[in-house]
């Protein structure tokens, strides 16, 4: 795979969602996604609007996590959080699935969770991202997860928050693109921090990226 720089970086979605990130920090990301033209820059609820200001004028996306980073808060919780971050100017949603309930069999509960939370974006005009959290799951329930996703009406399957006990894999993403077919949304996200892991998830499947070594691995880029 030989990608250039700049269809790389499209894959890209820039991530910065350490509890500890400042002001300085999320003006940092902003201005290096402006100058890579990511996809998207991906931070927590709170910088929504900072970042969604600094982009303004730009083809770089505002993108924000739900329900993060364990998945378990009431899916009203869900639905208010995505209102109210679209509100604050965030284009995409990545929420996290209910792991406890997906790992005990309550299906109904994983759909609904997403499905609400899908139509709560969709009527914002946001995309959204389903976390379903990998690393935690055996491989029939990654299945599951990725079919619930797509009978809720999500845009995108995802691997991973990064805070769990793995991220993205390249038999995952494999599994995850057999899953959902050729057309429907896979993101890989946790532990890409370099040009090799960032060509072996896109070769797997993966068609988006989240990564906090955006800047490293488009240097690695030959020109």
């Amino acid at each position: 795979m030989h990608l250039t720089k700049q269809a790389l970086a499209k894959f890209m979605d820039h991530t910065l969602l350490k509890p500890e990130s400042t002001a300085s920090d999320i003006d940092r990301v902003i201005e290096e996604a402006k100058r890579l033209d990511t996809a998207s820059i991906c931070v927590n609820p709170y910088w929504v609007p900072r970042v969604a200001a600094g982009l303004a004028g730009t083809d770089v996306k505002t993108c924000t996590v739900i329900g993060f980073p364990l998945g378990a808060t009431s899916t009203a919780a869900k639905v208010a959080e995505t209102r109210d971050a679209i509100e604050a100017g965030a284009d995409e949603v990545d929420m996290v699935i209910n792991v406890g309930e997906l790992k005990g069999g309550n299906d109904d509960a994983v759909r609904a969770d997403i499905a609400a939370v899908a139509e709560a974006a969709h009527a914002g005009g946001a995309l959204l991202k389903v976390i379903i959290e990998t690393c935690l799951l055996t491989d029939e329930e990654k299945r599951r997860a990725c079919q619930f996703t797509v009978a809720a009406g999500a845009d995108y399957v995802k691997t991973s928050t990064g805070f769990s006990t793995g991220g993205a894999t390249v038999a995952d993403i494999a599994l995850m693109r057999e899953e959902v077919g050729p057309d429907f949304g896979v993101k890989a996200s946790g532990g890409i921090r370099t040009l090799a892991d960032a060509e072996a998830m896109i070769e797997a499947g993966a068609n988006r990226l989240g990564v906090s070594a955006a800047v490293a691995i488009l240097n690695e880029v030959a020109e």
